[in-house]
């Protein structure tokens, strides 16, 4: 599936995908970027709206990394 129709993996939401959300457990860390090239078995896509409004557990870090376009 080309990445311009990919949409959000939150339940309900029909929104377009623009970042892709993966979890590093061993690290308490959650990592947000551009949206992958393609769809990774544990990874998440996450329309504007999600991704702006991430939230992690109590003591969990965020990643967050543009593109270099978006600087």
């Amino acid at each position: 599936m080309p990445m311009s129709e990919r949409t959000c993996s939150k339940v309900a939401c029909t929104e377009q995908a623009v970042a892709t959300l993966t979890y590093v457990y061993a690290d308490s860390m959650a990592v947000l970027g551009p949206l992958s090239f393609r769809t990774e078995p544990h990874s998440y896509d996450l329309c504007a709206k999600h991704a702006e409004r991430l939230s992690v557990p109590q003591g969990w870090s965020v990643i967050r990394h543009v593109a270099a376009g978006e600087l």
